[in-house]
């Protein structure tokens, strides 16, 4: 999964096409739980972009968008957000999978 770079290019990926991005960090024991699944659930879901997003890295975009718990996660398609698995729960990959599909 690609590193997001910059603030700048947060609001580039989230203005055009379908976009998820998920917040972690390299500290949460829960983040870590999930990152080996992640490359499936992007090959299941090839009409999205997957962004991750290092909570300590974009502390002031966490504020921004509410997002007080990882991992997490937040959908954009084309500038507008059409979904948000947002908790500090740990999260399984029936549970993300689940929330793509709905989307």
């Amino acid at each position: 999964m690609k590193h997001l770079a910059s603030v700048e290019e947060f609001n580039e990926r989230k203005d055009n096409g379908r976009t998820i991005f998920m917040f972690s960090a390299d500290w949460c024991g829960d983040c870590r739980f999930i990152e080996p699944v992640m490359p499936e659930i992007e090959a299941a879901h090839e009409d999205f972009t997957f962004l991750h997003v290092d909570r300590d890295q974009f502390i002031d975009l966490c504020a921004d968008l509410a997002i007080f718990g990882i991992p997490s996660f937040l959908a954009f398609e084309d500038g507008e957000e059409i979904g948000r698995f947002v908790s500090k729960d740990r999260k399984t990959k029936e549970e993300i999978n689940d929330f793509i599909d709905a989307l």
